[in-house]
This record gives C-alpha cells, structure tokens and sequence, in this order.
C-alpha cells in the first residue's frame, strides 16, 4: 500500500469573482498607496484634520441602501465606492476652483483606498459580506488559498 500527497486546484467560491492571492495583494497595497497619497493632499491642501475622521467614515452611509435589500445595497454602496464618482467630485472642484468640493472629492478618494486596503472590494448583489475582493464578515471563506493538499491511499 501506498500513499501520496498531491495538490489539486480547489475552485474559488462561485460567490466572488476568482483573484488569487496575489492580485488581493496588490490591490490591497494599491488601496493603501492611495489612501496615503489622498490623506497628504488633504492636509496640504488645508484641509482640517480634526474632520478627516468623520469626513473618511461618511461616504458608509452609502450602505443604509440595504434597508431595501442587497441589490438596491448593493447599488447604492457600489455607486459611492468607485474611483468613477471620488475622481469626479476632485476634479469638478478643481476645474470650478471649489475648494470645498476638492476636499470631499479627496476624503471620498482616501474612503475608497481606505476600504481596498482593508479588502473591501465593490458588493456583489448577492450579500452584504459579498465582495468583489472576496467574501467579509463571521461567514468568511478562506478559499483565497485555491490548492488544497488531497491524500489518497491506493492499494
């Protein structure tokens, strides 16, 4: 009788869309690089930092759109926290010379690098904890590793 250890490849949870652990990675760096870079903006650009705090956390108001379920939250939450709309609002305030708005379009840019850093990607329409940078929250799943050892034992 003899036994082997092999690698199979286990599928990504059919929940979230496949990135391997890597591109998690770099995107979670990316997410911290832009959090950073908008943070030194902001102060340089004379913004309060008594308000940072407060200012970074509001764009989550975003989420209350699950009070009407997780698509409309979906919605709601994914049309917030996108680079589409934060580079938007900065660059309005900056063509209108609005300082004002240059500054909500910065806190909204740091939001986004912010929850990227921390792994939350864009909600997928099926949960909450469903994201596009993998599953969050007490229901996890921990299958960003996608090889698994299998033992088989053969005679």
């Amino acid at each position: 009788m003899t036994a082997t250890v092999r690698t199979t490849h286990r599928p990504e949870s059919t929940l979230s869309p496949t990135l391997d652990r890597q591109a998690r990675t770099f995107l979670r760096i990316e997410g911290a690089a832009v959090l950073a870079a908008a943070t030194v903006a902001y102060a340089t650009l004379g913004g309060n930092l008594l308000w940072y705090l407060p200012a970074l956390l509001l764009p989550d108001l975003s989420a209350a759109g699950y009070l009407g379920g997780p698509r409309l939250g979906a919605l709601t939450y994914n049309a917030v926290h996108n680079w589409a709309l934060g580079l938007a609002v900065l660059g309005t305030g900056v063509y209108f010379a609005i300082p004002g708005v240059v500054l909500a379009g910065v806190v909204l840019i740091a939001h986004i690098g912010m929850d990227r850093f921390a792994g939350y990607g864009l909600k997928l329409m099926t949960s909450f904890n469903d994201t596009t940078l993998g599953r969050k929250g007490k229901t996890r799943d921990n299958a960003s590793d996608t090889t698994a050892p299998v033992i088989s034992v053969s005679a």
